[in-house]
């Protein structure tokens, strides 16, 4: 039952949100959005009280199809949950520094797309999964299209049609698996789309190669990894501060996350086949986002090709197949979201303040803004994975997965680090450092409300670094049962 709760919550205060005006609408969406991250910790201790069996729900949807309303948490899925609902009250604080048009639909898109994305770490069940998956697409559709930049009809117009396709290539994948499958434990249907009954599949190589394809285009699609990034850089860009971090922090994890749950147990025979063209392909984005970050002048879209150099190295992690590589994935996740949420926010703060994001228009900002500095600096260097940062730890593991898994690539994958040091640490000397510019003297630190924003970010980036068995421990029995799967 708090799995349901959970996963409805949110849904719940979005439809309340139209149905509010003025202060009542920001107080509604943030104290929903709180309440939601304190269910969530509760569950957390729940879990190590009580075990996954204590968060299964499974009730008969359409029995007459097998298909079963079926969730339920693990330790890696807890995890998600976790970041997604640490996540949300941020963003909503983040967007309360800007005035946008219809407030009460903004915030209830918001929450809308939060029950969307917990749908999909929670859904045990294929066609549930596929569901909450384009759920999810909705709100951040309306979201970058109605309050997005310039080129918001066009931009979002194309990652809606990215998400989509994909979407209905791993459609076609889960209706020949449900196809293949026996009756339904207690149903009178002929096949189950349950994703234990998936996971009892026996079937041949061939059949597991091109299905491995089918379902992985959704998931390369969301992650993204290169060739299938083209929508990225721009619907970051031209998306609102708020959708961006949703897009940047949470959404793109539903890849990584489906990717180990659903698309390696499945087919592992598939996996194994094209599991050495990924990693080659994941490190070709790692390379790529990086030297095209070096080139970049607006801060947003710098940080949008940061992101896909990062992403690259936890698909490379987690195609390694190796316990240490699939770990390092779980970790840089978190990592991952808390990071790119950070320098989002620092970025959208840069942009109130100047009215621009172009890089050699700034400079010299650091002796007015100390606060926005140094909180800057944490979150570009947890980035660039310094020691005792979340950051470290999680790449530190995914190279070392991908080490174990081919030397050569792991040296490779590596110079992500490096490339990230570069184009990170110059982009802070040009903006923060560097000559005086004509915002040197009026610019503005930070506010007590931005500091509620990045404090828990900063304090996560520190936690993450100092004592990551905190996360590991919860997810390494999910890691492990993958692991076995593969390995049938």
């Amino acid at each position: 039952m708090l799995t349901a709760v959970l996963l409805f919550l949110p849904l719940a205060a979005a439809v309340l949100l139209y149905f509010t005006k003025g202060a009542a609408t920001r107080a509604l969406a943030l104290g929903a959005a709180l309440l939601e991250f304190g269910l969530a910790a509760y569950a957390a201790f729940a879990y190590q009280a009580h075990g996954s069996e204590f968060f299964n729900l499974n009730y008969a949807w359409i029995p007459s199809a097998g298909l079963n309303f079926h969730i339920g948490l693990d330790g890696l899925s807890l995890l998600l949950v976790l970041l997604t609902t640490f996540l949300v009250p941020l963003i909503l604080l983040a967007a309360f520094k800007r005035d946008y048009d219809n407030p009460a639909a903004f915030y209830a898109l918001v929450l809308f797309m939060q029950t969307g994305l917990l749908g999909v770490f929670v859904s045990l069940d294929a066609f549930l999964f596929y569901f909450f998956w384009e759920v999810a697409l909705i709100p951040i559709y309306f979201l970058a299209g109605a309050w997005g930049g310039e080129r918001r009809i066009a931009i979002t117009l194309k990652f809606f049609l990215y998400t989509v396709v994909g979407s209905l290539f791993m459609l076609a994948g889960f209706v020949y698996l449900y196809l293949q499958t026996g009756p339904a434990a207690n149903s009178l249907a002929a096949h189950s789309a349950d994703l234990a009954a998936f996971y009892g599949l026996k079937l041949s190589a061939s059949e597991q190669s091109w299905l491995f394809w089918l379902i992985f285009a959704a998931f390369a699609v969301k992650m993204p990894i290169f060739p299938f990034h083209t929508w990225q850089p721009d619907t970051y860009t031209e998306s609102p501060a708020p959708a961006t971090m949703l897009l940047s922090g949470i959404m793109l994890k539903m890849g990584v996350y489906g990717t180990m749950r659903w698309l390696l147990p499945i087919v592992p025979l598939g996996t194994s086949q094209w599991g050495k063209l990924v990693i080659i392909l994941a490190i070709i984005g790692i390379i790529y986002g990086a030297v095209i970050a070096i080139r970049q002048r607006d801060l947003k879209r710098l940080i949008a090709y940061s992101s896909l150099s990062h992403v690259g190295l936890m698909g490379a992690g987690v195609f390694s197949l190796t316990q240490i590589g699939l770990q390092g994935a779980v970790i840089q996740m978190l990592a991952h979201g808390v990071n790119v949420v950070g320098m989002f926010f620092v970025a959208d703060a840069l942009e109130r303040r100047t009215g621009t994001r172009y890089i050699p228009d700034l400079g010299g900002l650091t002796r007015r803004t100390p606060v926005l500095s140094v909180c800057f600096l944490v979150m570009l260097l947890s980035t660039v994975a310094l020691p005792l940062t979340g950051g470290f730890v999680g790449e530190f593991l995914l190279l070392g997965g991908v080490y174990q898994y081919n030397a050569w690539a792991g040296a490779i994958a590596g110079l992500t680090i490096i490339f990230s040091a570069v184009y990170l640490l110059r982009m802070f000397q040009r903006v923060m450092l560097g000559p005086d510019s004509t915002f040197s003297t009026t610019i503005t630190d930070l506010t007590g409300g931005e500091l509620l924003v990045l404090g828990p970010l900063i304090a996560l980036v520190f936690w993450l670094g100092l004592f990551p068995n905190t996360f590991l421990q919860l997810s390494e029995p999910a890691v492990t049962s993958i692991l076995a799967l593969v390995g049938r």
